[in-house]
């Protein structure tokens, strides 16, 4: 019996490695509007605790000496700080075309194909998640997805479960049929705060956080001769995310507790 119905991907380092282009945007728009800032690698990790990219200007901006003292005044120029600098990382998205990560055009075709539904829920913006999905899945792209949830719908970000709840009521249906893949510890925390399972898929800036509740952390979706690295739980023989692995996932299938008979259980995804 079909567990799965559908899969809610994050999207910056989730679908694509964005995180890097995200970063030098950040400082480009930093150098425009005048400021002696430039978040280092180490710098853009450590803030990405903090969901939103404008929440993340706030915060920093917060945290510095400048000649806005007023809250108000702060919170306009924050906005119009990442309003720049959304518009440099679309530029770089067209310019330097950034693909998808391992896996996820295969993912994706895999659930059409037996048609399990696909969602977006992220604290990114319409807009970049528009130009990301054209520029790597044509300009038909957006609809491929059935449900597609960003910043511009819902206030509180991530680790609240509000863009995840969002998306399941869009999709139609109830949490124990969907999976989240994630990247973040915050992505992590919000799904699971919905009641979803979660898979994570690491890089460089989240290796280190913490995935506590997560099914099973990963270092890729993967591929069939490119397979996975399991950094956290059990995902039998599986080598790469499929159908098959998500759907026993939802189904208790593979847990770290279960006994090596398990492996032969059947799992259906059709």
């Amino acid at each position: 019996m079909q567990t799965l119905k559908a899969i809610i991907f994050d999207v910056d380092g989730t679908l694509a490695n964005t995180e890097e282009t995200h970063r030098q945007a950040f400082n480009i728009a930093f150098e425009e509007f005048g400021l002696q800032y430039h978040w280092s690698v180490e710098d853009y990790t450590s803030l990405l605790s903090i969901s939103g990219g404008r929440e993340r200007i706030l915060t920093f901006l917060k945290s510095q000496d400048h000649d806005i003292k007023s809250d108000i005044s702060l919170r306009n120029f924050a906005l119009r700080l990442h309003k720049r600098k959304s518009e440099i990382y679309r530029e770089k998205l067209v310019a330097g075309h950034i693909g998808l990560r391992n896996g996820v055009r295969r993912l994706i075709n895999e659930a059409h194909a037996k048609h399990i539904r696909i969602g977006i829920a992220t604290a990114t913006s319409r807009a970049n998640v528009e130009t990301l999905l054209k520029y790597n899945m044509g300009d038909d792209a957006l609809s491929e997805f059935d449900a597609i949830v960003t910043s511009d719908m819902v206030k509180d970000k991530k680790p609240s479960p509000v863009v995840y709840q969002f998306a399941i009521a869009e999709l139609g249906l109830t949490p124990d049929h969907c999976i989240a893949i994630e990247d973040t510890s915050n992505g992590n925390r919000s799904a699971l705060a919905a009641g979803l399972k979660t898979l994570i898929t690491t890089h460089s800036f989240t290796k280190d956080n913490d995935f506590t509740g997560a099914s099973l952390v990963v270092d890729q979706l993967g591929e069939p001769n490119q397979p996975f690295h399991v950094l956290e739980g059990y995902q039998g023989k599986q080598t790469y995310v499929n159908l098959q692995l998500l759907d026993g996932l939802l189904g208790g299938v593979y847990q770290v507790d279960k006994e090596p008979w398990a492996e032969s259980a059947t799992v259906c995804a059709k």
